[in-house]
């Protein structure tokens, strides 16, 4: 699903990466000092990750990978912004963040209204890094996430592919926003190959789990031959399971969400959802550190000095893979979702 570009660009880092640990590995040939320091920062050396949403335990795995990376480099890790969906509470924080001057930022890209305090952090030296979200009109560097598009692609492929390429669908999405509405169109991209499939409604679910709930069910009633849901986000996923349980058509009509709550996976096990779409969520943070750390400790000589020759080394994007959970292997996510608890 991947463009040859996007390919590229992902390939481009991995090889940086790579070529940093064989870096690593010459010099342990020379001394173990030596091979330590070629990928170990400062304790005094900050990096801020800005984000909203804080509650939602999709950004557990973000917050235990950011920290876990930060160990892993020597570095000091902070996550900081509000527990809810509040962006001017996140440009707050993101105030906060740049005052701190640290080495550098990641932001969740959730609105377009954070490109004045990316350009603002840049101006001020500070590298930016966007992830799960891209805000691409701004200054940042780099976007590390998944491709928003491919997410609901690839949903919308296996959906196609458990109704047989046939049934009324339904999407439950968070309209207006930006990147929940390219996922939808990328759900509706996929079921356009399967011709005996026809989207009968989009339902608003508000990032609200009682508002979703009344949502789905208010499409049911609507559409009583309703074959399945996509949902756009873990709040759909999580209403849908609701009411199609209450109905009390668990298995007759198809449920396939986005992300690896822990709620959603126990519905995977009940049976009640039939597969999530999962983000690399863990990659996100830990390959946006090593961007970040690169401007510090090994940025690729494109030039004599890149910074003040006004060019980048690091790809523009770097797209993270798309994972599909079904009862095959929910458990090993749901382990892994008890690991990341605080």
């Amino acid at each position: 699903m991947k463009t040859k570009w996007q390919r590229l660009e992902s390939l481009a880092f991995a090889g940086l990466v790579v070529l940093c640990f064989a870096l690593a590995l010459g010099g342990a040939e020379k001394g173990g000092a030596q091979a330590a320091s070629v990928l170990q920062g400062s304790p005094n050396e900050e990096y801020i990750a800005v984000a909203c949403m804080g509650n939602l335990e999709y950004f557990s795995a973000h917050k235990f990978a950011w920290k876990w990376m930060g160990d892993k480099l020597g570095v000091k890790t902070s996550y900081i912004g509000p527990a809810e969906y509040d962006v001017p509470g996140q440009i707050a924080a993101f105030d906060q963040a740049i005052a701190r001057k640290p080495a550098g930022i990641m932001t969740f890209g959730v609105e377009a209204s954070l490109k004045p305090e990316i350009d603002k952090a840049v101006a001020a030296g500070i590298p930016v890094v966007t992830y799960s979200g891209d805000v691409p009109d701004s200054k940042r560097s780099t976007f590390v996430g998944t491709n928003q598009h491919d997410l609901g692609y690839f949903g919308g492929m296996k959906l196609g592919e458990i109704l047989g390429g046939k049934g009324d669908v339904a999407i439950l999405s968070i309209p207006g926003v930006s990147m929940f509405d390219v996922r939808e169109q990328g759900f509706k991209d996929a079921f356009a190959t399967f011709p005996g499939i026809k989207v009968v409604q989009t339902g608003a679910t508000g990032a609200d789990t009682v508002t979703a709930i009344s949502a789905a069910k208010a499409i049911m009633q609507r559409f009583p031959n309703l074959t399945a849901f996509a949902c756009t986000d873990s709040t759909g996923g999580i209403a849908s399971a609701t009411a199609v349980k209450e109905a009390g058509k668990t298995g007759r009509i198809k449920v396939v969400s986005m992300d690896r709550n822990s709620d959603v996976l126990q519905n995977i096990i009940a049976g009640v959802v039939t597969g999530t779409v999962a983000q690399d969520d863990v990659g996100e943070m830990v390959w946006g550190l090593l961007v970040l750390f690169s401007r510090h400790h090994f940025d690729p000589p494109l030039s004599s000095d890149n910074r003040k020759a006004g060019v980048q080394a690091e790809p523009f994007n770097i797209f993270t893979s798309v994972s599909w959970i079904d009862k095959s292997n929910v458990q090993y996510f749901l382990d892994a979702n008890k690991m990341y608890r605080p």
